[in-house]
């Protein structure tokens, strides 16, 4: 991936912004975990640096610890068992451990690369990621999703001067973390209808040359999605480098989640924090993004397509949302929300909106048997209990997550509408 051609093709963008990166170098190719000190030498990172990885990524990157010391590199290892949630008090650790090093490098994907993005904002240092599998799409971002007190929020990060990727080991990565990489990237397609729909309700900025790199990469890994579980170091590519592109997108759009984060996302994160306050853990990002994915194509297309619909003032029963979301996470509700995001927009804008709002939702959200066909063909979840929740957990879910994050999505735009999103649920044909 040329980083310098993809801001080439974005200079004078219509939108009026600068579209920039940090990023020096992403290296997505077979037999790179050989090259893995060489890439880092050759662009500048530090040789006294903090290796941090968990005994699965260590094994799937077999050998990389002395490539590093052969090439010059002074490693120390930070080195858990299976990390699978990205906490504060795990990026506390790193920090700590990092204190005398000059540089971060995060051996794995997910909750590693975020624990180590976040720290190395912290103390100022620079970041890299040497991934050893394709299954979520966080590896450009700026940002990382950072649980504490088991609720789980966007923070600021440092994103990473370079990226590296040995196909042939992400390849070998287990189907269901590549599947789990499909479905976050699929979520791109809901992502990208709410960031038009906020962009139509409230004013949000939006990009449409960045809008439509997404839709090129969407289309990309699509028409491979019946070789997703191979060992394929041509599908392998084709998912890390859409899943890089999708959070460069982010910083491109100077925005913490657009257009790579919409309704899906935030269903998905309170699923999470339920789970975690019940103290279980929950199953991989992407996995449970997929399935939100489906939830919110159905929902989405079945709420444009409702006769006489109604339009007013937001009518949130408050009392009703800090009941469900309980004593644990009140206040963390109210900061979210105060002011809450409809605000920012009237019942006359939404009207007035509502045939584009819709047009939208055509456009960009394939139908949830479209969709359903791309995810069985790619060995993505596709129920609740492929991803271990309960039909309970899961509605509630859906009716209840908007009120997470301060952020303009269709289903936010509900209690301003007379949707009946109650019986829409029942039943509700794909997440079952």
């Amino acid at each position: 991936m040329n980083i310098t051609t993809l801001l080439t093709s974005l200079s004078n963008c219509p939108c009026g912004k600068e579209h920039t990166v940090n990023i020096k170098a992403v290296e997505i190719g077979r037999g790179l975990l050989a090259r893995t000190a060489e890439i880092l030498a050759e662009n500048g990172f530090p040789r006294k640096i903090l290796a941090v990885a968990d005994r699965n990524t260590l094994s799937a990157a077999d050998g990389i610890i002395d490539i590093l010391k052969s090439g010059g590199f002074d490693v120390k290892l930070r080195l858990y068992d299976n990390l699978r949630e990205a906490d504060i008090n795990e990026v506390h650790a790193v920090e700590a451990d990092a204190a005398d090093r000059e540089g971060i490098l995060s051996i794995g994907t997910g909750s590693l690369n975020d624990i180590c993005r976040v720290a190395a904002l912290t103390l100022d240092l620079p970041f890299a990621i040497f991934a050893t599998a394709p299954s979520m799409d966080g590896f450009a971002s700026g940002t990382a999703p950072i649980t504490e007190n088991n609720f789980k929020l966007t923070r600021p990060a440092r994103q990473p001067e370079i990226i590296i990727g040995d196909t042939d080991i992400l390849a070998a990565a287990p189907a269901e973390l590549k599947s789990a990489g499909f479905g976050d990237i699929i979520a791109k397609y809901a992502a990208l209808a709410d960031w038009r729909i906020a962009n139509l309700t409230m004013g949000e900025y939006y990009c449409e040359r960045i809008a439509e790199l997404v839709r090129g990469a969407l289309r990309r890994v699509a028409a491979l999605c019946d070789r997703v579980t191979e060992e394929s170091t041509e599908a392998a590519q084709a998912l890390m480098e859409t899943l890089i592109l999708t959070g460069l997108a982010m910083k491109l759009a100077h925005n913490s989640v657009r257009p790579a984060s919409g309704a899906e996302h935030v269903i998905s994160h309170y699923w999470e924090c339920k789970k975690l306050e019940m103290g279980q853990l929950s199953d991989f990002h992407g996995k449970k993004c997929g399935v939100a994915t489906l939830i919110v194509s159905k929902l989405y297309h079945e709420i444009c397509a409702f006769d006489g619909i109604e339009i007013g003032e937001d009518r949130t029963d408050w009392e009703d949302i800090y009941r469900v979301y309980g004593a644990n996470f009140e206040n963390d509700i109210k900061k979210q929300n105060t002011p809450t995001v409809t605000e920012e927009t009237t019942p006359e804008r939404v009207r007035e909106n509502w045939g584009e709002i819709c047009r939208a939702v055509a456009e960009e959200l394939p139908t949830p048997d479209v969709l359903l066909d791309m995810m069985r063909r790619a060995g993505a979840a596709v129920t609740y209990a492929d991803i271990g929740v309960s039909e309970a957990l899961g509605d509630e879910g859906v009716l209840y997550h908007a009120y997470m994050r301060h952020r303009m999505t269709l289903m936010r735009l509900l209690p301003m509408t007379n949707f009946p999103i109650k019986d829409s649920l029942i039943p509700l044909g794909v997440g079952r």
